[in-house]
């Protein structure tokens, strides 16, 4: 719902400074231009909006009024009006090119979308403290989303602390706790519910019309992953269920072909100036094949632009590091801004990866990860992708550690994967290739 304010607010900001822009140009006569404005413009907002959502300006996570996120916000207003001045004065048929028309429309616009976006922030904030959250049950997964809350108050919850059921006194007054506090909403550990005193109590707080979230539910909901301490075998049989997601598999192999032929027409001319720099700088081979674990753990045959200095891994494989000696200066910009990875769109076409889905391991990896990681094999019961929802949230991994962290993404992908999401991974990567190559 506030991703949906968000964005109306955003349009209806949009439509109010043409207007205002007509008024200011036409006084009462504006009705008699509105209509030929009306049209293009609209063209132009859906356009906007949609670099909007690829710059994350609708992530609630980070909508703050800080300078970083206002820092953002201007740089992507300066691509939007390159791209209405470039439709405006390129495009033949639209019939109008407005100059001062344009300046007083784009000088409107950023007032009031800086007004507007101020006040959201601000609003969204205090609404947190309405919606007074408590967490009930003492863990280390609901300390974790403690901590998580108060960081992120854009989210809309304000976290008012753990209450630890183990403590009887705790236990005893927490139904006064509640209503002294004026929760609203109410997370509960799953061991809480074994606790027919505390169950009692909950059922005792209905008519307050609270609203009651699972702790692990809860948690994915404004977290994006799935803690692994909350899963067993029995998750897998209810999200992997190939019958309910039959039309999606089928449409989805249709979206990744199309896609990838869309992309690597696009980024041939790109492709064509990296072979050259990759040749240039470095002696040795363009791509670089690397065997991966596929869909049901089979391998398969994964290609990258080679980013490393000839024969890196003489000595075998290892995780790659921080300022990694072995990687080029070429192959440094390329990992920056996952250049490297436009090859794998020949993967995408022959069938071997998806556009969207967990990232395909090394099997020079996979042992080490699947003994310390529980779960960790099941990540290969959907097909791996090109990109992915772990890439995206967490950083760049090389540990065992990183690993788990990206499964618990991976898992919330797998149970959420529809082609809604898939778009908008994609278009979000597309985001971090652009604003990486321009540091």
């Amino acid at each position: 719902m506030r991703k949906s304010i968000l964005l109306l607010g955003d349009l209806a900001i949009l439509y109010a400074a043409l207007m205002g822009m007509l008024l200011i140009r036409y006084g009462a006569e504006y009705h008699r231009n509105f209509l030929v404005h009306l049209l293009p413009f609209t063209i132009i907002f859906a356009v906007w909006l949609l670099v909007f959502y690829i710059a994350n300006l609708y992530e609630l996570s980070v909508v703050k009024n800080t300078i970083s996120f206002f820092s953002t916000y201007f740089s992507v207003m300066a691509i939007n009006i390159g791209i209405a001045i470039t439709f405006f004065y390129l495009v033949p048929f639209i019939g109008i090119a407005p100059k001062r028309n344009l300046f007083i429309f784009i000088a409107l616009a950023l007032a009031l979308e800086v007004v507007w976006r101020t006040l959201y922030n601000q609003l969204l904030v205090k609404s947190g403290y309405r919606n007074n959250t408590l967490i009930v049950g003492l863990s280390e997964q609901s300390q974790e989303l403690y901590d998580f809350l108060l960081a992120d108050p854009q989210l809309g919850y304000n976290a008012l602390g753990i209450v630890d059921i183990q403590n009887e006194a705790a236990a005893r007054t927490l139904e006064k706790l509640i209503r002294e506090k004026h929760v609203k909403t109410l997370v509960i550990a799953r061991e809480v519910y074994a606790l027919p005193d505390i169950v009692e109590v909950l059922y005792r707080l209905v008519p307050l019309k609270l609203r009651f979230f699972n702790l692990p539910n809860f948690s994915e909901r404004v977290t994006g992953k799935i803690p692994l301490s909350t899963i067993d075998q029995s998750w897998f049989l209810d999200n992997l269920s190939d019958g309910s997601k039959r039309a999606y598999e089928l449409a989805k192999r249709l979206f990744d072909i199309l896609g990838a032929l869309v992309l690597g027409i696009m980024v041939l001319p790109v492709m064509g100036i990296i072979i050259v720099a990759i040749k240039i700088y470095t002696p040795g081979s363009i791509f670089y094949q690397q065997t991966r674990k596929g869909k049901a753990g089979q391998p398969f045959i994964f290609l990258k632009f080679r980013t490393m200095i000839p024969q890196a891994e003489l000595g075998g494989a290892v995780w790659a590091q921080t300022n990694d000696p072995r990687i080029t200066r070429v192959g440094r910009f390329l990992r920056k801004t996952r250049l490297d990875e436009i090859p794998q769109l020949w993967n995408v076409l022959i069938g071997d990866l998806s556009l969207v889905g967990p990232r395909p391991e090394r099997p020079e990896f996979h042992g080490e990860l699947s003994a310390k990681i529980p779960f960790y094999n099941e990540r290969y019961l959907i097909k791996p992708g090109a990109m992915g929802w772990a890439q995206l949230k967490y950083r760049y991994g090389a540990s065992v550690h990183d690993a788990a962290e990206k499964l618990q993404y991976d898992l919330y992908y797998v149970k959420n994967r529809s082609l809604l999401l898939d778009a908008s991974i994609v278009l979000r990567t597309i985001n971090i290739i652009l604003r990486q190559a321009g540091r």
